[in-house]
């Protein structure tokens, strides 16, 4: 297994260096986490700034998880991606957990922009973690939050993603919090899976993203954070300070994307590729159409 992982890794790498040894002009490289959202936001970060100026726009999209496009965006591999605010101060800073969403940006912005990268504004959603059940359970039960699941769950069986369970605003820390008792320990899995899981009973809950249009389409019910536990995490483009000062008309050009999508929007798009099964160029020119006119 460990063998299969140290491959994997090296196959990543070398295909980000690939993809930054072709790169020459006036082109800019966009890339996303490997989750529907992501690969949303990229193509509309990437479609906007190719409707908006003269720049070519190269596609990295569906990289990998959080702390891969990190790498990517500090090793020049690419210009910019989506990132959370929470994510970052937490997972990528290393910070504890803090809940004021001001000052959540405000210190993030300025590590970042001491190491070279720029935090833009952010796009208007916050896709905070999620803790999720089936909708059968909570209505029979008549539970609606995390408090009020916390009895229930030395039956059940959990279900996170490996960067969930690491991370310092994670699995520990919500157990901790709400005193969460498991039959066994959490199942492994990828974060664009783990909702099929819990439909299909594999497991009984998991900690999902808030936004994800698979929460209604497969029935599914989100328990409120009613203890406050989880940070906020604002989508806000993050790019390479460098790449922002060559190519100045960008940082206006992504500006205009500022507070543009509402959670009910974000969702929407979401569901229209997981559950409508629409292509994430369809949807994507859907909503530029309307917000470029």
């Amino acid at each position: 297994m460990k063998k299969a992982s140290f491959v994997l890794g090296l196959l990543i790498l070398c295909l980000l260096l690939q993809s930054g040894g072709c790169r020459s002009g006036s082109v800019i490289v966009i890339g996303s986490k490997n989750f529907t959202e992501q690969v949303i936001l990229g193509d509309l970060l990437a479609r906007h700034i190719e409707n908006q100026t003269k720049l070519k726009v190269d596609r990295r999209l569906n990289l990998g998880g959080t702390f891969i496009c990190d790498r990517a965006l500090r090793a020049g591999e690419i210009d910019g991606y989506v990132e959370y605010t929470g994510t970052a101060f937490t997972a990528i800073l290393k910070n504890e957990p803090i809940r004021d969403p001001q000052e959540v940006y405000r210190r993030v912005k300025e590590s970042y922009a001491r190491e070279g990268m720029e935090w833009l504004k952010p796009l208007g959603f916050d896709n905070t973690f999620a803790i999720i059940i089936r909708g059968e359970d909570a209505r029979r039960l008549g539970i609606r939050t995390i408090s009020q699941a916390a009895p229930y769950t030395p039956k059940w069986v959990p279900g996170f993603s490996y960067e969930f369970i690491e991370r310092a605003d994670g699995f520990k820390g919500l157990s901790e919090t709400y005193n969460l008792r498991f039959a066994e320990s959490p199942k492994v899995m990828e974060l664009g899976l783990i909702y099929w899981a819990l439909a299909e009973k594999k497991v009984d809950l998991i900690a999902g993203d808030f936004t994800n249009g698979l929460i209604a389409a497969l029935e599914l019910f989100v328990l409120k954070d009613d203890r406050r536990y989880f940070p906020p995490y604002d989508a806000v483009p993050v790019f390479r300070s460098q790449t922002l000062e060559q190519y100045p008309e960008l940082r206006e050009v992504l500006n205009m994307l500022g507070g543009a999508i509402s959670e009910d929007e974000m969702r929407k798009m979401n569901y229209e590729v997981d559950g409508e099964e629409k292509t994430v160029k369809e949807v994507v020119l859907e909503f530029l159409e309307k917000l470029e006119g």
